[in-house]
């Protein structure tokens, strides 16, 4: 058996930080153009994605088989594997590109393992929602309809969002 720093006793994996990291990539209008910057992103990215890997593995092993939710999380880390095994090109555009891929895989990851671990995230402000705080319902669909965000609020971040 793999250990990792749950089985160990060690604090659960901090998406929160990851997000943040995330957040210095995308959208496309904040991911950096130097290589330096780019260089030091892609290492946080590929060592949060191998904290939180294996994390995910040991969430959905304990799920049955025929579990969706299971099946979606180990199919998002054999993709994350095969990003963090590619290469950018030559050319500084691809550098960029491969971060931004890296920064969506690890998005993706850190949903599924709050989706496994039943850790829930504020929709607005992106940190833990603690148990006995107070918080608000948050639904709302896309304007193009083919979408909705739907979860938790704190109630602090109520006035951050716009709520129909």
């Amino acid at each position: 058996m793999t250990k990792t720093r749950t089985t160990m006793g060690a604090p659960a994996v901090d998406t929160v930080t990851m997000r943040a990291t995330v957040a210095e990539v995308l959208p496309p209008d904040v991911t950096p153009v130097d290589l330096t910057t780019l260089e030091t992103l892609t290492g946080l990215l590929c060592g949060h994605m191998q904290l939180l890997i294996p994390e995910i593995e040991q969430a959905a092993a304990r799920l049955p088989a025929d579990d969706i939710p299971r099946y979606c999380a180990l199919v998002s880390v054999g993709e994350a594997r095969r990003k963090l095994a590619a290469r950018p090109g030559l050319r500084p555009y691809d550098t960029v590109a491969h971060v931004r891929r890296l920064g969506r895989s690890l998005l993706a990851l850190c949903d599924h393992y709050e989706a496994l671990t039943g850790l829930r995230m504020c929709l607005a402000c992106d940190q833990p929602l603690t148990p006995g705080e107070p918080t608000r319902l948050f639904d709302q669909g896309s304007q193009s309809g083919g979408s909705a965000v739907s979860g938790r609020i704190h109630e602090r971040c109520s006035n951050a969002v716009r709520i129909r």
